[in-house]
């Protein structure tokens, strides 16, 4: 339960609170005035924007009825992980809060589904093309921090110990584009051979390419997007990112459905897997 992080760990159990008050019967008004609380306490729990400190926790317990020594520890342990230390606050000073709260929900997610129409995803990408992207007008001490930020959510994913199912699709576009030929030439041959490397050996990564040929298609317009999906009955999460900008999205928000089905038909325009990696390769070839 621990690798999941403290952002899931928080979503599952006010999940499990909100579940097992709504069993009871109870409103959360109702609930507050049992308690002697403000209304507003309880919505700030369950809406995530506040911890649940062990002797509310409690209280909560004890008004829902529940008396399993199970239950009771395991709410009681995903409060303790949800309260934790993230390994992400470490760049607080560097990216936006709402990209770390992404971070946070990837940390934990079950399967990752992304489309990229222009650069290569951050999940996918080595140092040097990190770097290159990075470089352009941002301090020397920050793009080393945005590298490693890069390069350890990749690292504690495949740590899982059921690391999640990733599917990328990116547009030609992506791996047409010479970035970094004015550093180093080698820069890109070597992404794109990486990227075919990592989906022949890692069986739960698929690379699949919409190309040139297929013409127009509904990511042109809708630009680069991610969908998280977790087990334990949580709701999907919707990540949308334009340049340094980034909004998360989760719930019943109607773009994620939105969102959902473009990403099905962004696929009917791939190549399968095995094709796309043989064009993936043939760019690095045409590049060196």
């Amino acid at each position: 339960m621990d690798e999941l992080g403290p952002v899931i760990q928080g979503a599952l159990l006010r999940r499990r609170l909100a579940e097992l008050r709504r069993r009871c019967g109870l409103t959360q008004d109702e609930v507050a005035r049992s308690l002697e609380w403000h209304t507003s306490k309880l919505i700030r729990i369950e809406g995530g924007r506040t911890n649940v400190s062990k002797v509310d926790l409690d209280a909560l317990a004890r008004l829902y009825g529940v008396t399993d020594p199970a239950t009771i520890e395991q709410l009681r342990l995903l409060n303790q992980g949800a309260r934790a230390k993230a390994w992400w606050s470490d760049f607080r000073k560097d990216v936006s809060d709402a990209y770390l709260a992404y971070i946070g929900f990837e940390a934990g997610a079950s399967t990752v589904r992304q489309f990229q129409p222009l650069t290569v995803p951050g999940l996918l990408q080595t140092e040097a093309y990190a770097e290159t992207l990075a470089h352009g007008g941002t301090d020397m001490s920050v793009l080393q921090q945005l590298v490693r930020l890069r390069m350890r959510r990749q690292q504690t994913l495949k740590q899982r110990s059921a690391p999640p199912r990733e599917i990328f699709v990116l547009d030609e576009a992506v791996i047409r584009r010479h970035v970094g030929i004015r550093r180093n030439p080698a820069i890109m041959p070597t992404q794109l051979r990486h990227m075919v490397a990592v989906a022949r050996e890692t069986e739960y990564i698929t690379i699949q390419v919409v190309p040139f040929d297929a013409g127009s298609h509904v990511g042109m317009l809708r630009g680069a997007f991610t969908l998280l999906e977790f087990e334990g009955g949580l709701g999907e999460v919707l990540h949308l990112e334009n340049g340094d900008l980034h909004e998360t999205l989760s719930g019943e928000d109607p773009r994620i459905s939105d969102v959902r089905a473009d990403f099905e038909a962004i696929i009917e325009e791939a190549l399968d897997p095995a094709e796309s990696l043989m064009l993936i390769a043939e760019a690095a070839d045409c590049m060196e």
